[in-house]
């Protein structure tokens, strides 16, 4: 499990409904789309990893999608991509730091 710092939004797999967001590898789709986002240039098979600021991972048994805010700084529209995407389908952003059950200001 990767651990949040104080500059990550974490997504929660669970919608505001408390249920969970299907499909069950949907972390791991929305981090291979924003695997090209990453610091430094893009290297030849970087594809085939994960960015360091978007990183699926399970917390308490729920999968998760770690944000690092450097990824804003870097490409503003991957950033809203991802936030937009956690609000449409009604995930939970959290920000590093808060238990899961208290809401993000």
């Amino acid at each position: 499990m990767a651990s949040p710092s104080s500059h990550t939004i974490c997504i929660r797999g669970i919608t505001h409904e408390g249920k969970s967001f299907r499909p069950s590898d949907w972390a791991e789709r929305l981090a291979g789309v924003m695997s090209r986002f990453r610091p430094g240039e893009v290297r030849l098979g970087s594809h085939l990893s994960y960015s360091p600021w978007c990183v699926p991972t399970t917390i308490d048994g729920v999968k998760c999608v770690l944000v690092h805010s450097d990824l804003r700084a870097h490409e503003p529209m991957a950033w809203d991509f991802v936030i937009h995407f956690a609000r449409d389908n009604e995930l939970q952003l959290i920000p590093a730091g808060l238990p899961p059950d208290e809401p993000a200001a």
